[in-house]
């Protein structure tokens, strides 16, 4: 049983380090991982996979409460979205142009073409695709777009990716009535982001030749915000 399997080891390390060290820890890598780039670097160590396991780790002891993990990883996606928001907002075009690399420009541009493509719900749709849920705070803002706009994309988006995933690894754990539920769930989860990817990749593609861009992304004045 998951359970078994891995609360021996859990209790172990929750022995010396506490509860409180191991919300701060999931917390602050959530947090992190939009606001200030880190999930470019370590997308399974900020993004769904840390949810997951942090959820698989709550149901594998009582020490742990999911909705406060569950809960405190939510507030932390849309702490660190907003900070990201605010710093596109601040320092513009030259903030992401400094993110320097190959396969980061050409994500940055991928990325501003899905914002172009979707707007508001961009912002909601990124959090569930790694390589969106990073950039798309940022260009939001350098596009303008309305702060409680955002905030309520954010809002919708951030919470409800945190605690729907965190909350599935704890299923997945704790209760095997639910468990294979809770595995085609996130399967679905994670599908469907990528089906989502594909979708705005091909859209790209099919309106790509009228507007073209440079590889090293759009200018601040080319990223317009809509009411979509």
């Amino acid at each position: 049983m998951l359970r078994t399997a891995v609360s021996d080891d859990v209790a172990g390390w929750l022995d010396v380090l506490g509860p409180l060290a191991f919300y701060l820890a999931v917390w602050g890598l959530v947090f992190v991982g939009t606001a200030f780039f880190v999930g470019v670097f370590i997308p399974f160590l900020t993004g769904d996979g840390l949810l997951f396991g942090a959820g698989i780790v709550a149901g594998s002891t009582d020490r742990i409460d999911i909705w406060v993990l569950a809960a405190g990883v939510g507030v932390a996606a849309v702490a660190g979205d907003q900070v990201a928001f605010l710093l596109g907002r601040r320092y513009g075009r030259p903030y992401l142009a400094s993110r320097t690399g190959r396969w980061v420009q050409a994500t940055v541009a991928r990325t501003e073409r899905f914002y172009d493509l979707f707007g508001w719900w961009s912002v909601v749709i990124g959090r569930y695709m790694p390589w969106a849920r990073v950039f798309v705070p940022v260009i939001a803002g350098i596009a303008g777009m309305p702060y409680l706009r955002f905030l309520t994309a954010n809002v919708f988006g951030a919470l409800s990716w945190g605690v729907l995933i965190t909350v599935l690894g704890y299923f997945a754990a704790s209760d095997p009535s639910v468990r294979p539920v809770a595995y085609v769930v996130a399967g679905v989860v994670i599908a469907a982001s990528v089906v989502a990817g594909i979708r705005a990749w091909r859209q790209d593609r099919a309106r790509r030749p009228a507007t073209e861009a440079p590889a090293t992304g759009l200018q601040d004045t080319d990223l317009q915000d809509t009411d979509r």
